[in-house]
């Protein structure tokens, strides 16, 4: 009974139009006043308990590192570089662009704000050199969504810390995926260029590729920094993103000098709004989550799938369709909180090694952001080409298969999440 409760109350208030935030709190806040023993008056202390987590201090860090790269003239370095390495190619500014965007998503952290930096540069270009409007959104709209596969992700870190597990392993999980992914894309455009008469950039000399290479080595520092500290052992995942911080701070006022003194204020208001409404959105499903433990549910689900004999793999395509149709509905951080507390038992009782099963999350939501109505990066993009919602969507359609066939070979072959974890840690 509390369990439908608890869902019924869930469904009820989010198809009310309530924000997902006080959907999740206010949902478990009556679950336990009518169903569990807790007094109300301890429900305050259960929201600043499950906040708490030393793992989620990271994340205000990582949103001010990235705020700080997106803001300046990072995302131009990287594009410069990406197009000196391998414009000359066949649909070499596209490729570029998905270079670019690898590299900014290792910094970022975030989809949109990937889709932003690189997107408001190399959209332009590409339309300047040719390329049909449409397919530059296309690419840039799923290229972005590299941002929160690539460590450091925030999604990732969210996951971590719902499930104890290290944020370390699962930021080395993401390493070869995004990559793939990245070559996948990068395939995919080469192949797609083929069939279009678009022209090509004259190849860059050793001397542009080493200067472009030089004026970006301080935003790809950062990369160096956060993982090369984490396992070297110099500090964890939170030091690592205080330090990110920091750095990231310095490079942009002192070193690049795109943010000035007097930008800094607009910033800093800009990244706390940010952290100020995901750290509530953790808050509360976090309290979700605690319901969830107390009262057994996600144990009882287990059980009634090991005995009804459901095989890994047939849980795994559960996992799929319920994510992909989550994805539409609702921004990635609530589908993790919400979800890998429930999916995270199962497939521990399933034999499912939950690294693997973050990183099938992760991808989850990556196609999430480009699948209507509620696809960030379809918003983002549509924002900077001034393309209809409509349009954005239809030019992104095509690359969502290179996604959806990645997710399958990530999903069903799952040494592509944890060999590197594996060769690290074990």
């Amino acid at each position: 009974m509390s369990t439908a409760f608890l869902f019924a109350s869930l469904f009820l208030l989010m198809a009310l139009g309530m924000p997902v935030a006080i959907s999740l709190g206010l949902s478990s806040m009556l679950t336990i006043l009518f169903f569990a023993e807790d007094s109300l008056a301890s429900l305050s202390i259960k929201l600043y308990e499950t906040s708490e987590h030393y793992t989620l201090m990271s994340i205000p860090f990582f949103i001010l590192a990235g705020t700080m790269m997106s803001t300046g003239g990072v995302a131009k370095r990287m594009v410069r570089f990406a197009v000196a390495a391998v414009g000359h190619l066949r649909g070499g500014l596209a490729i570029a662009s998905v270079l670019a965007c690898t590299l900014f998503a290792a910094v970022s952290g975030s989809s949109p704000a990937t889709v932003v930096a690189i997107g408001s540069i190399v959209i332009a270009g590409m339309v300047r050199n040719g390329y049909p409007k449409a397919f530059a959104a296309g690419v840039i709209c799923n290229a972005g969504t590299l941002g929160i596969l690539i460590p450091p992700s925030i999604v990732m870190v969210v996951y971590a810390s719902v499930t104890e597990l290290s944020v370390g392993r699962m930021f080395m999980a993401g390493i070869l995926p995004g990559l793939l992914l990245s070559g996948m894309l990068a395939a995919a455009v080469w192949w797609r260029a083929g069939k279009l008469t678009l022209t090509r950039t004259e190849r860059a000399g050793s001397r542009e590729l080493l200067i472009a290479f030089k004026d970006s080595i301080w935003g790809l520092a950062l990369l160096v920094i956060i993982m090369g500290g984490i396992y070297g052992g110099v500090f964890t995942p939170t030091e690592a993103a205080a330090v990110a911080a920091v750095y990231a701070t310095l490079i942009a006022i002192f070193v690049y000098r795109d943010i000035g003194v007097r930008q800094l204020p607009g910033v800093l208001m800009e990244s706390g709004k940010t952290t100020v409404m995901l750290m509530f959105i953790v808050a509360n499903a976090l309290l979700f989550a605690h319901v969830l433990t107390t009262e057994r549910i996600p144990q009882t689900i287990a059980e009634h799938i090991v005995a009804a004999g459901m095989a890994p793999w047939m849980f795994l395509l559960v996992v799929n369709l319920i994510l992909l149709v989550a994805g539409n509905f609702m921004e990635p951080t609530g589908i993790i909180l919400i979800l890998a507390p429930i999916f995270f038992p199962i497939a521990t009782h399933l034999g499912i090694d939950p690294i693997h099963l973050g990183i099938i999350m992760v991808v989850n939501m990556e196609i999430g952001m480009i699948t209507p109505p509620v696809g960030l990066n379809l918003f983002v993009t549509s924002g900077i080409t001034g393309m209809s919602l409509v349009q954005v969507t239809r030019a992104a359609l095509p690359w969502l298969v290179v996604l959806l066939v990645f997710l399958m070979m990530v999903t069903y072959i799952p040494q592509i999440s944890l060999v590197l974890p594996q060769l690290v840690f074990d």
